[in-house]
């Protein structure tokens, strides 16, 4: 509901209340029974108007509650930011923290037996290649 529109439907309401005056007053002039006033459609009708009126009031109320807590929650929030910058600022640090030193790389370990087995294999090869060099010798 339109919080603006408070004033229009409180004075829907109350011309409804004064319609409803003026309509009992006149069936009562009439000289009609309870029964029969509370049966007539324009009455009826006048009553909707004003519940009608007072959901819609209820409804704005509602709302403006809300809106109430919301801003208050709000500034709550917002002082409760601000102390907490400001608290920080009075308390000074007497000593300053050590700072942490930095880890070092960890030192790579040598890769051992790579180059003899290369050279291991290269004697290998040149003694295949010997052997082989003397059974082409013993052939020719």
């Amino acid at each position: 509901m339109n919080l603006r529109a408070r004033i229009y439907v409180e004075n829907q309401k109350k011309d409804a209340q004064v319609k409803l005056a003026a309509r009992l007053a006149f069936l009562q002039g009439k000289g009609i029974k309870p029964e029969g006033i509370q049966k007539d459609p324009i009455l009826r009708k006048i009553k909707a108007l004003l519940r009608k009126a007072d959901f819609r009031l209820a409804s704005i109320g509602a709302q403006e509650k809300l809106n109430r807590e919301r801003a208050q929650a709000k500034l709550d929030k917002l002082a409760a930011e601000k102390a907490a910058r400001e608290k920080p600022e009075k308390e000074e640090p007497k000593e300053a923290p050590e700072k942490k030193e930095k880890k070092g790389k960890k030192e790579k370990q040598e890769k051992p037996a790579k180059p003899e087995q290369k050279k291991e294999k290269k004697e290998k090869k040149e003694k295949k290649e010997e052997k082989e060099g003397k059974k082409e010798e013993g052939k020719e």
